[in-house]
């Protein structure tokens, strides 16, 4: 007699099959990284936008990506490894409704904190920016499992899917990735759980500023000079059109402007999505001729330094304590924007939760903007009691 096989289980032997059919894997645990330049049959590793040197090292059960940035000069470089991981899955899948890819990675790194990215492409992709996430990576003692899950991807049976991971703007030094495995499957999205770390949109649009509960002004802000590292800017001003002394903030060659903020009301609290700086453009000057990356400004956190500086007497040395500049300031940017040019325009720039998580718990001590390229951008300062500089926020207890 034969019997028939229950519904469900033919159902669960379906679902195993097509999970294994769907999966690439490497764990690192040959001898040997599996290489191949092209990234078809094995792992490519490259870098752009600067004079960072990358290798991609496998061994004692892990790989590592290895970053040499102390050439570089702009601090714009990029590093990633990549790798085809479609060989071998049913690529009609993704076709289907609720059906998408899933990278995952357990990773360790050696400076932090500090963001990397998942992305995933095709031969026929134009635009890199699509089904790429950034992950904030808090420690350098921990490993960390990060996952993306695309939406709405494009892949076809006969395509060559690529999956990478990326370093960018880390800064002018040594830096290491260490990778214990790296996985990429096709999940159904109405079953799967949510993904692992926290995705962060890269260059994510700007919200509706309505959205935000909190608008927080500024507490102590400030220029800092990287030659006259002694004195003191807070005097630093223009005259404008109608004769009135405008106190000023400005980001040059040598001046940095740092902000910093009062959250003890806000103690305790879990910040809720990305927060917004706000600056407003009292002047600027740069060169339309260079177009990528050049003449903008960089947000960057402050992680170490004087923490209880006034403005009226802050100086360089003062707040730097002697430190190396690489410690006092993140060597990686929150983010990187252009200076809107006329007088009394507002300019919006997108921290992204994690750090402004940091900053309301006290572990990042404030705002540092800098020059990226050659530029001299100006705002209005807090002592003029309007466009004074802000942070818009959401939290809950």
């Amino acid at each position: 007699m034969i019997k028939r096989i229950p519904n469900l289980l033919i159902f669960f032997i379906f679902v195993t099959v097509s999970q294994m059919n769907a999966q690439f894997i490497d764990e690192f645990s040959g001898k040997e990284l599996q290489y191949d330049p092209d990234g078809l049959n094995g792992w490519t590793f490259f870098s752009g936008d600067g004079n960072a040197e990358v290798k991609f090292i496998q061994k004692d059960g892990y790989a590592s990506v290895h970053v040499d940035a102390t050439k570089d000069k702009r601090g714009v470089w990029w590093a990633l490894i990549r790798r085809r991981i479609s060989e071998g899955m049913d690529l009609s899948l993704i076709q289907k409704p609720n059906y998408e890819f899933r990278i995952e990675a357990k990773i360790k790194v050696s400076s932090a904190p500090k963001r990397v990215n998942l992305h995933l492409n095709t031969q026929r992709t134009t635009d890199f920016h699509t089904h790429l996430m950034e992950y904030d990576i808090p420690d350098t003692s921990n490993w960390h499992v990060i996952s993306m899950t695309t939406k709405n991807f494009d892949a076809r049976p006969g395509d060559n899917v690529f999956a990478q991971m990326a370093l960018m703007d880390w800064g002018f030094d040594k830096y290491r990735v260490d990778i214990d495995y790296f996985k990429v499957d096709i999940v159904r999205v109405d079953t799967t759980g949510n993904d692992l770390g926290e995705p962060i949109p890269y260059h994510p649009p700007v919200p509706e500023i309505s959205s935000f509960e909190h608008r927080l002004p500024v507490a102590e802000d400030a220029t800092i000079d990287l030659d006259f590292t002694d004195y003191n800017f807070n005097n630093w001003s223009a005259t404008d059109e109608k004769g009135n002394i405008v106190k000023l903030l400005t980001v040059s060659g040598n001046q940095y402007v740092i902000l910093k903020w009062n959250f003890e009301k806000y103690k305790n609290m879990k910040v809720t999505g990305p927060a917004v700086l706000e600056l407003t453009t009292y002047s600027l000057q740069n060169s339309p001729d260079y177009k990528k990356d050049f003449g903008m400004i960089r947000v960057v956190e402050i992680l170490d330094g004087k923490d209880n500086w006034l403005d009226e007497n802050i100086t360089f040395e003062a707040l730097t304590e002697g430190k190396a500049i690489s410690e006092v300031f993140n060597s990686q940017m929150i983010i990187d924007g252009d200076v809107n040019k006329l007088r009394g325009e507002k300019n919006y720039f997108v921290i992204s939760r994690p750090v402004m998580q940091r900053l309301l718990d006290g572990k990042t001590k404030g705002i540092v903007i800098k020059p990226l390229g050659s530029v001299v951008a100006s705002f209005y300062a807090s002592e003029n009691n309007i466009n004074v500089p802000c942070i818009y926020f959401n939290t809950e207890k």
